[in-house]
């Protein structure tokens, strides 16, 4: 599973092979910085933004895991 599956396209080469765990650790990092405060506008709206493409990297990896439990749940049910 990449965590491109579902995505659009928008993400650079380093973004789609990023691990879930990679992306949420930065996500964590960023949201940190955003709430202490003191960082300029600039900065704040280029740290949005890249909260924001981890936040769907998330998102586009758990939803493949979710996919590949209910793949794996279907293909256990007995034939009834």
């Amino acid at each position: 599973m990449s965590a491109n599956d579902g995505a659009t396209g928008e993400q650079s080469p380093d973004e789609t092979e990023i691990s879930y765990e990679a992306a949420r650790e930065e996500l964590v990092g960023i949201v940190g910085r955003l709430e202490s405060g003191g960082v300029p506008l600039a900065e704040s709206l280029e740290l949005w933004e890249r909260g924001e493409k981890l936040a769907r990297i998330c998102a586009d990896w758990l939803d493949g895991a979710r996919a590949r439990v209910e793949a794996a749940r279907a293909t256990d049910q007995p034939d009834d």
